[in-house]
């Protein structure tokens, strides 16, 4: 029995699919479920130096982005004094380690 190269390319686990008419990209099921697409995710397609080859990025979900985000200022809200009043503080004591004080 002969197998043709579609037949082959799906044994492999190879997943082609086609552009439609308006430059739509159908990605397969189970890519999507791998990177965690889903609707109103954001995809990123940098330059690739091969013009055969494209390269796409899954940006991370906004909601997701959100909540992983979701009370990481709370170190910052527990030092003392403003963020610039930390720098002026931070830029004196170095000045005196350098003038050996």
């Amino acid at each position: 029995m002969s197998l043709d190269m579609f037949q082959i390319l799906v044994y492999l686990g190879v997943m082609i699919t086609g552009v439609t008419g308006k430059n739509q990209v159908t990605v397969p099921a189970e890519r999507t479920r791998r990177a965690g697409v889903r609707r109103g995710t954001r995809l990123d397609w940098p330059p690739t130096d091969d013009a055969q080859v494209l390269e796409v990025r899954v940006l991370p979900y906004p909601a997701s982005l959100a909540s992983y985000l979701q009370g990481r200022g709370k170190t910052a809200r527990r030092l003392t004094g403003s963020a610039v009043d930390r720098l002026v503080r931070q830029r004196n004591d170095e000045d005196r380690e350098w003038a050996g004080e």
